[in-house]
């Protein structure tokens, strides 16, 4: 089987939705899936995991929230979130939501995670 580390940048839930369903999917089939959740993607993890922010899109498409914040349940029970970007979380005020939603941070590329150390240890870079 194959490694994947996907690298999820763009913030937007129905963006973001794909990855989470790509993730559950190449694990499902056996594959080694590491999540990186980077740039504006920070931002969702409080709005997924039942927190503040992006409360405008929680509660305009309630039925997509519920799928998406599933999804992403889903994804951190199965350890496949590698790591948050600790910059981008910071920037963005996110770090508290990371912290509370037990997700570790990466930042060992000038506070960032690094794709060099990913394709190190044998995985593709998938970036959204």
């Amino acid at each position: 089987m194959k490694k994947f580390a996907m690298f999820a940048f763009n913030g937007d839930p129905m963006c973001f939705i794909h990855v989470l369903i790509n993730a559950l999917e190449l694990n499902e089939k056996g594959h080694d899936v590491a999540l990186v959740i980077e740039g504006s993607s920070v931002r969702l993890t409080s709005l997924l995991s039942d927190g503040a922010g992006l409360e405008d899109f929680k509660a305009a498409k309630p039925e997509m929230y519920k799928m998406i914040s599933g999804a992403f349940v889903q994804v951190k029970d199965a350890g496949l979130i590698s790591c948050v970007c600790r910059a981008c979380a910071t920037q963005l005020g996110a770090v508290e939501a990371v912290e509370a939603a037990g997700l570790p941070f990466c930042a060992e590329l000038k506070g960032h995670p690094s794709m060099a150390r990913y394709i190190t240890e044998g995985y593709e870079i998938l970036t959204f």
